[in-house]
C-alpha cells in the first residue's frame, strides 16, 4: 500500500530512462504511420524519408557544434560505445605497427566501454584502467603518466550515472592531444546537463543515447570527428558512409533530434541554476534527516538532477522496496548493473568499502520535479 504522503508514483529514476517527451513522439509519428519508406529508396517517399533523416542529422550536429557528416545514428548508447572503443582502437593499431595496442579507460566506465575494452584484450591489446579519486574524478596528471608511445585510445566517461560526478573533459583531452592520442567520451548521461560542444571538449569521439533525453529506446548517436581512423563493426549496405551499415530508423532519428534540442535548450535556459539548487536542497535534507547517509560522487561537479547516497547499516535493496511501497521510484545505481549481487565497481573504484557500497541509493530527476516532491522523498527516506 502506498504511503499516505503519496498520491501517485513519483518517478526519480531519470538516469535510467527519462520520460519520453510528447513533442518527440509527435515529431516521430509521421515516419511511423505515414512516410515509412526506406531512406535509401530513390522514389518520392524514399527521398522524403531521406530528407527527414538528413535534417535530423543536421539538427543533432548543431547541438554538438559538429558537421552533419560526423554524426552516425546507432541503436543506442551501448552500440555507439562499442563502435567507438573497438572501431578506433582497431583502426589505429592497423595504421601503426603491431605493438600499438595500448588502451586506457577510466575505472568508472559504463559496462559498454569496459566490456568493449575487455574484448580488445582478447585480441591482444593491453588495457589499463585509469584510477579515480574518492569523488570519482580522473586526474589529468595521472592520465598523463599512463599514456605510452603505444597508446591508441583513451576513453573517459563525461558524467557517471551512479554517482553523478562530471569529469573535466577539456583538461583530460588536452593531455591526449599533446600526445596525438584519440579521446572518446561516453556522454550519454551528460546530455541535457552539460556542454556538449565537441570543439570545446576536444574529443575525437562521443556517444549519446536518446532515452536519456526524452526520445524512445533504440536510438543513439556516435560523433566521430572527421579523419579519425575508424574500423566499422557492422557491414552490409554501406549506409552512413560505410561507418554503420543497416537501414536507418528515420522516425527514431527525428525523435533524437527533437529530444536533443529540447534537452540542451532546457540546460541553457536554466540560467538561475534552479534544478541545481533543488538538488542541493535535497542533498542537505537527506544528510540532515537520515542518520548515516553519505553523499557519493563530487558535491559540486555533479549532474544537475542527481543525488546519490550510501546508507550505513541499511540494505539498499530494502530501502528501494520500501520507498516504492510509499510511491517513490528510484534505483541503486546503473540500470545496466541491476540485479547483480556484487558491490558496484564504480563505488569500489572510489574507495567505498564493499559492505557500504551495497547500501547505495540513487535519486535522479528533471526540471519538472518540484521541491515538494523532493521534500516528500527526504521524509520518506528518513522514515
Amino acid at each position: 500500500m502506498a504511503d499516505p504522503l503519496s498520491s501517485s508514483p513519483l518517478y526519480l529514476d531519470h538516469a535510467a530512462t527519462a520520460p519520453p517527451r510528447r513533442e518527440v513522439l509527435e515529431a516521430m509519428w509521421p515516419y511511423l504511420a505515414g512516410n515509412f519508406a526506406n531512406p535509401s529508396s530513390r522514389h518520392e517517399p524514399g527521398l522524403a524519408a531521406d530528407h527527414a533523416l538528413q535534417d535530423a542529422r543536421r539538427r543533432v550536429a548543431a547541438q554538438l557544434g559538429a558537421r552533419p557528416a560526423e554524426i552516425v545514428f546507432t541503436s543506442g548508447g551501448t552500440e555507439a560505445d562499442n563502435a567507438a572503443v573497438k572501431g578506433i582502437a582497431l583502426a589505429a593499431s592497423q595504421r601503426r605497427d603491431e605493438h600499438a595496442k595500448h588502451v586506457l579507460v577510466s575505472a568508472v566506465e559504463h559496462p559498454a566501454v569496459g566490456e568493449s575494452a575487455a574484448w580488445l584484450e582478447r585480441l591482444g591489446f593491453l588495457v589499463e584502467q585509469i584510477p579515480v579519486d574518492g569523488t570519482g574524478l580522473v586526474s589529468p596528471e595521472v592520465l598523463a603518466g599512463m599514456i605510452r608511445e603505444e597508446t591508441v585510445l583513451v576513453s573517459v566517461q563525461y558524467a557517471n550515472p551512479e554517482v553523478g560526478t562530471v569529469q573535466d573533459i577539456p583538461a583530460l583531452s588536452a593531455v591526449t592531444a599533446e600526445r596525438g592520442v584519440p579521446f572518446h567520451t561516453d556522454a550519454v548521461q551528460a546530455a541535457g546537463s552539460a556542454d556538449l560542444s565537441v570543439d570545446a571538449l576536444g574529443v575525437q569521439a562521443m556517444t549519446l543515447a536518446g532515452h536519456k533525453v526524452g526520445a524512445p529506446h533504440g536510438i543513439g548517436v556516435l560523433y566521430l570527428r572527421r579523419r579519425t581512423p575508424f574500423e566499422p563493426l557492422i557491414h552490409g549496405g554501406g549506409q552512413q558512409r560505410d561507418r554503420r551499415s543497416g537501414t536507418e530508423n528515420v522516425a527514431a532519428a527525428v525523435g533524437m533530434a527533437v529530444a536533443m534540442e529540447l534537452a540542451q535548450g532546457s540546460q541553457e535556459r536554466d540560467d538561475s541554476g534552479s534544478l541545481t539548487a533543488r538538488r542541493d536542497r535535497f542533498i542537505d535534507a537527506v544528510e540532515l534527516q537520515v542518520p548515516g547517509a553519505r553523499l557519493t560522487g563530487h558535491r559540486t561537479r555533479r549532474l544537475r538532477g542527481h543525488a546519490s547516497f550510501v546508507l550505513a547499516g541499511r540494505s539498499g535493496e530494502s530501502v528501494l522496496l520500501d520507498l516504492e511501497r510509499r510511491g517513490i521510484l528510484c534505483s541503486s545505481g546503473s540500470a545496466c548493473d541491476a540485479g547483480s549481487a556484487d558491490p558496484s565497481p564504480v563505488l569500489l573504484a572510489m574507495g567505498v568499502e564493499p559492505e557500504l557500497a551495497q547500501t547505495a541509493v540513487r535519486f535522479t530527476f528533471g526540471p519538472d520535479t518540484a521541491d515538494a516532491d523532493l521534500e516528500r522523498t527526504a521524509r520518506a527516506l528518513a522514515a
